[in-house]
């Protein structure tokens, strides 16, 4: 599988924004985008004229950096919410939020989405019970996500955390501190997902 080696800070100036790939980090002072808010390279400062593909291809890389997502497994979500009930940009969203690493995430398990990954290939998290470690399940109303009390003393995760009351747990997600238990609730509405996200652009790119 290919993996981005590369500073994660130049994506986040590439795509004008923070991404939030590196977890606390990008909460202080040493978040290179508050440094040097501009794109990357000789002619990142320049003033460019933005075409309408352009904008739409900015957008989708955009999403799919931040969730962790190669180009022609991104293609297969928007597939599927193109095919399933509802509005196509919304039901993309939602499968990418159902993601098992991004909800260990949002519970705070991890302190980037990466790190959240790794955690789950390792295989830390059950799931309604048993073992799970494929990062992209799509965990779906009522699953519990817990960790084994043999491996809570996990350093990671009691760092993590902290990081629930910087970020805000979702309210289609619930958990047990104490415990180490999250229970997805709901389903992922759109106005549950505050990232700053135009799934319209997305869905005009990959509509031509």
């Amino acid at each position: 599988m290919a993996k981005y080696n590369d500073p994660k800070c130049r994506l986040c100036r590439r795509e004008g924004g923070k991404l939030f790939l590196k977890g606390g980090r990008c909460f202080t002072e040493k978040c290179a985008y508050e440094r040097r808010p501009y794109a990357p390279g000789q002619h990142g400062r320049a003033r460019k004229k933005v075409s309408d593909y352009a904008a739409q291809l900015r957008e989708k890389q955009k999403v799919r950096r931040i969730y962790g997502v190669l180009e022609r497994q991104f293609h297969g979500y928007f597939v599927k919410a193109s095919l399933s009930k509802g509005v196509t940009g919304a039901s993309l969203l939602s499968m990418l939020e159902r993601r098992m690493d991004n909800v260990v995430y949002r519970l705070g398990f991890a302190d980037s989405r990466s790190q959240a990954r790794q955690l789950v290939r390792h295989g830390i998290f059950t799931l309604n019970g048993r073992k799970a470690d494929i990062p992209s399940l799509l965990l779906r109303a009522g699953d519990v996500l817990e960790v084994p009390e043999a491996r809570r003393k996990i350093p990671v995760l009691a760092q993590a955390q902290q990081a629930v009351a910087r970020r805000g747990l979702p309210g289609w997600l619930e958990i047990d501190a104490e415990a180490f238990k999250g229970v997805v609730k709901a389903l992922p509405q759109r106005e549950d997902i505050q990232t700053p996200i135009n799934e319209n652009l997305i869905v005009e790119l990959y509509s031509k």
